[in-house]
């Protein structure tokens, strides 16, 4: 199956009574109750909600890392469900850019050499190329003169932003973070978040699970879940529509 790299018509994100159970010794534990909703291109949309109401989950169910226990998931176009588990690491690689909130940089390699792997692993970017294209995502989060060095030797503000240049390297669809900011300082979540706001003003939707209040000053969108399910869907500010630039 081929995947799309181009934007699908509609809604990059649609879900239709989404739920996820799981056993436990102590009976079952329903981590998503019928999630319906739609997220648009562009959007930069907050996960909010106490722990354990089900923010993880409905960030993994979009990134086909989680199979729904009901309902369906469709990003850019493409019914997850329809997917065997090959095609969905394929489709995964070229659709989704995820984050996380410990960075997860390989030690080994340097800052350029981690953006480049998603390229490699989907072949998505000619090798004489992607050393380039590296280069260029680095200086969009603007971290380019660090290009060089590894990991441990930037600050952790600096590694989140070298793991969304790598989340970036195939042009994805969406961007999915999970508490991104968690680990950081407060002027380094700021920044983060920030750059979070350019990436979707620039055209691409960004999920980000969050705790911190702080982040309706930047996020276009609210959900709130409470116990699995849909609490509360606000709009913070208009989100932008504009096209994004291409690697």
């Amino acid at each position: 199956m081929a995947f799309r790299t181009d934007p699908a018509p509609g809604p990059v994100v649609a879900t239709r009574g989404l739920s996820k159970a799981y056993s436990s010794p102590s009976g079952t534990v329903t981590a998503l109750d019928a999630v319906t909703l739609t997220i648009e291109r562009g959007e930069f949309v907050a996960v909010v909600g106490p722990s354990g109401s089900g923010k993880t989950t409905l960030l993994n169910v979009l990134a086909g890392i989680d199979v729904p226990t009901a309902g369906e998931v469709i990003v850019q176009g493409i019914a997850l469900a329809r997917l065997g588990d090959a095609e969905l690491t394929a489709w995964r690689g070229r659709n989704v850019g995820l984050v996380f909130q410990f960075f997860q940089l390989l030690p080994t390699l340097t800052v350029a050499e981690n953006v480049m792997l998603p390229m490699e692993f989907c072949a998505t970017v000619p090798p004489r190329e992607r050393a380039g294209c590296a280069r260029m995502l680095l200086e969009r989060v603007g971290i380019a003169g660090q290009a060089d060095k590894f990991p441990a030797f930037l600050s952790g503000g600096q590694q989140q932003r070298a793991a969304i240049a790598r989340a970036l390297a195939n042009d994805p669809a969406i961007v999915l973070a999970d508490e991104p900011t968690g680990n950081l300082d407060s002027k380094s979540g700021d920044a983060i978040r920030a750059l979070f706001a350019d990436l979707a003003a620039a055209g691409t939707t960004v999920v980000m699970v969050t705790h911190e209040h702080s982040i309706a000053r930047y996020a276009t969108r609210e959900i709130a879940l409470a116990d699995g399910a849909v609490a509360g869907d606000r709009v913070l500010h208009p989100a932008a529509r504009e096209s994004a630039a291409a690697c």
